[in-house]
């Protein structure tokens, strides 16, 4: 067993399930959507990302994008998420909660499209 190839595998699946738990919900209630479940999202998404650089496969490059994209997704709704708690006399309403939520989603199926290359990939491997 390659421990790098496990350690690879367990950020991408981890990165998707955090972030699909933060997805998860009803799209305009604050309370179910655990700010703290998001910020978990971003950093395991941010390691997984580091974990893709110097593969130089075309494989390698799906991951490393996807992954970015994820992390740009959930970068840009913790912006939000923040400028509304903190900058704005309204605080985090129902609308804030659907946009940061959606950016989640699109986080969420480029976290799965990852997943389903390194199954792909995994897939494919001959002993």
């Amino acid at each position: 067993m390659n421990l790098e190839k496990v350690v690879f595998g367990f950020f991408i699946i981890l990165a998707m399930t955090l972030n699909f738990g933060f997805f998860i919900g009803d799209m305009a209630d604050p309370v179910q959507h655990n700010v703290y479940e998001m910020y978990a999202a971003i950093v395991v998404s941010l390691i997984a990302t580091v974990l893709k650089f110097g593969d130089r496969t075309q494989v390698g490059a799906l991951h490393l994008a996807t992954s970015l994209v994820a992390d740009l997704q959930l970068i840009a709704g913790a912006v939000i998420w923040a400028y509304a708690q903190h900058a704005t006399v309204e605080g985090v309403t129902p609308s804030t909660v659907s946009g940061v939520v959606s950016l989640s989603g699109g986080a969420f199926l480029a976290n799965l499209v990852s997943a389903a290359l390194l199954i792909i990939e995994t897939a494919q491997l001959r002993r």
